[in-house]
C-alpha cells in the first residue's frame, strides 16, 4: 500500500534539481534539506542555520554591486524585504517543496505541507545544502536565480510596505470599501497552529485565501494574493 508520504512526493528530486539548476554532488546533503524533524532525527534545521547566513551574504552582495545610488539604509530596507518568510514561500510554491517535503504524520494531518514557516525554512535548508555540496559560488547561482527574476518583478516603492497595508492604500484611492479579514479554519496543535484566512472585496468580487502561523501573518498573505490579482486585471 502506497504511504500518504509517498502520494504527496509528486515531485522526483532531479525534477527539483532541474528547477534549481543545480545538481547535487552529496544527494543525502538535498535528502536532508526536505525532511522536516517531525520525521527523521537526521532534518534540515542546522541546514537552515546556515542557509539563511549565506541567502543574506548572497543578496547583500548583489545589492550592493547593483543598486549602486541606493544608501546603506534603503539597501537594508530592500534586503530585510527580499529574504523574509513570504518571499521565501514564493519560491517553495514555485519549486512545489510542499510535496516532496518529508514530513511526520502529524505535520501531514495538519497540513505542514502548506505552512509559511515550514516552506521558508526548507527553502533556507536548500541554500545551506548546495553551499555544503558545491561551495559559495554553486550557491550564489542557485539563489540569483530564484531572486534577480522576482526582483525584475517588483515594483521598487513598495518594497517596505506589508500586503495589507498595499491593498488598504490602493483600494482607499479608489473610494472603495476596506476588505474583509476572517478566520475560516485553524489547524494543527494549540502551541503550533496554522491560521486560514480569507480575504475578501465584494466591489471587485475579489476573495482570497491565506495561511500563516498566526491570524496576522494569514491575514497578510490573502491580501497579498488579492493584490496580485488586482496586479493582473490591471496589466
Amino acid at each position: 500500500m502506497i504511504s500518504t508520504q509517498a502520494v504527496r512526493q509528486t515531485k522526483s528530486s532531479s525534477e527539483l534539481c532541474h528547477k534549481l539548476g543545480y545538481v547535487f554532488i552529496q544527494p543525502a546533503l538535498l535528502q536532508r534539506a526536505l525532511t522536516h524533524r517531525s520525521y527523521a532525527p537526521d532534518h534540515y534545521e542546522r541546514l537552515e542555520f546556515l542557509g539563511d547566513s549565506v541567502l543574506g551574504c548572497v543578496i547583500t552582495k548583489y545589492l550592493y554591486s547593483t543598486y549602486c545610488d541606493l544608501s546603506e539604509g534603503d539597501l537594508s530596507r530592500l534586503r530585510s524585504n527580499l529574504v523574509k518568510e513570504s518571499t521565501l514561500v514564493l519560491f517553495a510554491q514555485q519549486l512545489n517543496l510542499g510535496s516532496i517535503l518529508k514530513l511526520g504524520e502529524g505535520e501531514l494531518k495538519g497540513a505542514g505541507f502548506r505552512r509559511p514557516s515550514i516552506l521558508a525554512d526548507a527553502v533556507e535548508a536548500l541554500f545551506g545544502a548546495v553551499f555544503l555540496d558545491g561551495g559559495y559560488l554553486a550557491a550564489e547561482k542557485v539563489i540569483l536565480g530564484l531572486f534577480v527574476p522576482y526582483l525584475a518583478k517588483v515594483d521598487m516603492s513598495t518594497l517596505g510596505k506589508d500586503a495589507k497595508t498595499l491593498l488598504q492604500e490602493y483600494l482607499q484611492g479608489r473610494r472603495l470599501a476596506l476588505p474583509c479579514y476572517v478566520v475560516i479554519d485553524t489547524l494543527g496543535v494549540a502551541h503550533e497552529q496554522s491560521f486560514q484566512v480569507e480575504c475578501s472585496i465584494p466591489a471587485l468580487k475579489i476573495s482570497t485565501r491565506g495561511s500563516g502561523t498566526s491570524r496576522r501573518n494569514a491575514e497578510q498573505h490573502a491580501a497579498l494574493a488579492a493584490y496580485q490579482i488586482i496586479g493582473k486585471k490591471n496589466d
